[in-house]
């Protein structure tokens, strides 16, 4: 859809044009107010970029506005909704705003609006406060993790960095979202030479944004920056491998394919199509992932629970679920019986706990798993298991009020 004010063209998704549409186009982006909230939620980039409410509503829709080249806007727009439709984890586009004037008449940049991804964190916030070396490694292993999803897609990124990425947390870890696509473009098969070349942008920028925050004194000094950007490609090598490389397992073993499967799903990808040949002698086969899909505990989960949620997040509701099942089961048979039970009398039990003013601190998943993560470590204070709704309470009130992935 497009809309026109005077000279003003916006381009992009149709609903959300009537918003964009109030918005202080007249006005250098540089200019634009900003929630002091959303602005701690803003990373580092070499562009000018803001992030603003659709309305005056505090609820309202938050956009990312960024001020860019009208040809590099139109490039990454059509990246942003070709990596949506193909499931990648990235923001996504809304508009491209161009023919903007200032009230003296003076032309100002072509914008591409995204977008804001919720409960999402820039590098810099993720790693301003005490940090661990198992965060940093975790930070890692989501970056390398998304640079795999995007090159199974044959997407070239061409600029991969903590700067332009966001994190979202994950369990114990994160999950990574592209949100800078400007400089990518898509191929029907990425080669070597192409992965390669992305691996070793990836190792120098990441490089050069640890090194920066070492000199500002944030990193604590024995973290070594080349080191933790090398974490990176070790991690993606040991991903892609394992998604793309021939297994030789014992034929006499008959579940070492089950295992093998197994150890994939555990990353986080299913198996929809294998190779196996038996080797001459028939005492060992070689097996060898043909198609793999992303997202295998999230699927999962939606499908069984209907609920949304990160990839190791749904891991642990599955695993809360399995271990209600398993006791239950005599009671209730009935698998969809049993899932609305287990919604009901756990997940939104812990859910529905949270009192309206710290509502939104951390998304629904999350707030769970760290709730269990709690209750293990009350348990383990104790000496003995204290109990899900125990652990909810103390919580909610000695953890939640501390904790701000939404930027309140």
């Amino acid at each position: 859809m497009v809309a026109r004010k005077s000279q003003l063209h916006i381009t992009g998704v149709g609903e959300e044009i009537s918003a964009l549409a109030n918005l202080p186009w007249e006005k250098p982006l540089e200019l634009w107010p900003e929630d002091p909230s959303l602005a701690a939620q803003r990373g580092i980039s070499r562009h000018i970029v803001r992030l603003v409410r659709s309305t005056p509503d505090p609820e309202s829709e938050i956009y990312a506005v960024k001020e860019t080249v009208e040809e590099f806007a139109h490039r990454e727009y059509e990246a942003l909704k070709e990596l949506g439709l193909r499931g990648a984890p990235s923001v996504s586009q809304i508009a491209i705003v161009n023919g903007r004037r200032d009230e003296s008449g003076q032309e100002l940049p072509c914008a591409i609006v995204t977008r804001f991804l919720p409960y999402s964190l820039p590098y810099r916030v993720v790693l301003s406060g005490d940090v661990t070396q198992h965060e940093i490694t975790n930070m890692a292993n989501a970056l390398a993790y998304l640079l795999v999803r995007l090159h199974l897609l044959g997407f070239w990124w061409g600029d991969c960095s903590l700067s332009n990425t966001l994190f979202r947390r994950d369990a114990d870890g994160f999950a990574a979202y592209l949100v800078d696509a400007e400089t990518g473009e898509f191929q029907k098969h990425l080669s070597n030479g192409q992965r390669e070349h992305d691996l070793d942008i990836a190792r120098f920028n990441v490089a050069a944004e640890l090194e920066d925050l070492k000199i500002a004194g944030v990193l604590f000094p024995t973290m070594d920056p080349i080191r933790a950007s090398e974490s990176v490609i070790t991690r993606y090598r040991k991903i892609w491998k394992s998604l793309s490389e021939p297994q030789v397992l014992p034929a006499n073993d008959r579940h070492a394919v089950e295992r093998a499967m197994r150890a994939l799903q555990d990353i986080g990808f299913a198996v929809e199509e294998v190779d196996i040949r038996l080797a001459g002698d028939q005492s060992t086969l070689t097996f060898t992932p043909k198609l793999v899909a992303p997202n295998y505990h999230s699927l999962k989960l939606k499908e069984v629970l209907g609920l949304d949620a990160e990839e190791f997040q749904a891991k642990r509701l599955l695993a809360s679920f399995e271990r209600f099942r398993s006791r239950e089961l005599s009671s209730t048979p009935n698998k969809e019986d049993l899932a609305g039970r287990w919604l009901e009398e756990v997940f939104h039990k812990v859910i529905n706990s949270v009192p309206e003013e710290l509502q939104g601190r951390v998304e629904d998943a999350q707030l769970f798993h760290e709730v269990l993560e709690h209750r293990w470590y009350l348990g383990e204070k104790a000496g003995h298991d204290l109990g899900l709704d125990f652990a909810t309470v103390d919580y909610i009130n000695n953890v939640l009020p501390l904790r701000t992935d939404s930027g309140r």
